[in-house]
């Protein structure tokens, strides 16, 4: 990505949930500014909250250096997505935030080229305007409307415009698996319409796998969150690999087949809040390249034991509490 951006010649679009400018040898930061100074075309669209770390002095040098910098702030719906567009014609498209801890975490990143790009221009161009920029030249990508039938395809969720299309596509999907499924997700807080197609799904014999992190980068709260589900789902016959790294790949297998990388954790954030994007891919090559990486962390990986976990006692006040959250949401 810092590659890409350092070669750009005439625009970079990068959208992210947080941005920060700490990251050591790779300056984004700089990088930004330089890119802009040379006359280059630099939109940056950041969540106010994911991004709160970024003070006002380093908004305003960006802004002096000629980078537009728009913020979306929602009460409940966050800006969850991570995009990178360079020139209009290399895209990425994943789960890396720019700060400087996701240096050390395992992760994914699509990088795309061909004829999926111009889908990925539009969706910013759509975020763009909801983040009340005003370049005409971005704007009317959005007059585009025209969809072409490709073995890969852009996933938009967003909650706040009633656009639900990672509910959709997670049902449709879980329903007609017959061998497998691996979910990779940081963060394991599925809703209960997900761990019944789960149970579903091995009832009719799939294999059901799940990795997480060991420890997540919120220890107390989030860990016991997702040791609560695992111990839940364990129980109905789903397999889960604990990484000894952080992880924050958001990755779903279906019949090692289809996939999704996208910036969606399985928990009710990402389904029904945040507005998430993600790719659906069908190229036989980038599926099996995904399963290699799964299969190289699951190597790294222990298998979650049922016997060896004892409840704590946080879990007895968390399980009622997720309940109630549930049923707001």
């Amino acid at each position: 990505m810092y590659r890409e951006i350092q070669e750009a010649r005439t625009s970079v679009y990068l959208e992210m949930y947080i941005f920060e400018n700490t990251v050591e040898n790779f300056d984004f930061f700089k990088l930004l500014q330089d890119k802009a100074r040379d006359g280059i075309k630099v939109k940056l669209i950041l969540d106010s909250f994911g991004s709160k770390e970024l003070t006002q002095a380093s908004v305003s040098e960006l802004r002096s250096n000629g980078v537009e910098v728009l913020f979306v702030s929602f009460l409940f719906h966050r800006m969850h997505r991570k995009v990178l567009i360079v020139d209009e014609s290399v895209a990425f498209v994943g789960g890396v935030n720019i700060h400087n801890t996701a240096k050390f975490w395992n992760d994914l990143v699509l990088m795309i080229k061909g004829e999926l790009v111009p889908k990925v221009v539009r969706s910013f161009a759509s975020s763009y305007r909801n983040a009340k920029g005003t370049d005409k030249s971005i704007l009317q990508k959005l007059k585009n409307k025209k969809v072409n039938k490709l073995k890969s395809w852009l996933i938009e969720h967003s909650p706040s415009n009633k656009i639900f299309s990672l509910k959709k596509i997670y049902k449709e999907n879980l329903n007609k698996t017959e061998k497998s499924i691996v979910l990779v997700t940081p963060y394991f807080a599925p809703k209960r319409w997900l761990v019944a197609l789960l149970h579903q799904a091995v009832l009719r014999g799939v294999r059901v796998e799940v990795l997480i992190p060991k420890n997540t980068d919120h220890p107390f709260f989030l860990d016991r969150v997702n040791y609560y589900y695992v111990n839940k789902l364990k129980k109905l016959g789903v397999e889960f690999y604990l990484h000894p790294k952080m992880n924050h790949a958001k990755l779903t297998v279906f019949d090692k087949e289809e996939a999704i990388v996208g910036s969606n954790n399985i928990d009710v954030l990402s389904f029904d809040l945040n507005s998430e994007v993600g790719v659906f891919l069908k190229e036989k090559e980038a599926v099996a390249n995904l399963l290699d990486v799964v299969e190289n962390w699951k190597k790294e990986s222990k298998v979650f034991d049922l016997n060896r976990y004892k409840i704590k006692w946080f879990d007895y006040i968390l399980s009622p509490l997720i309940s109630v959250f549930y049923r707001v949401f």
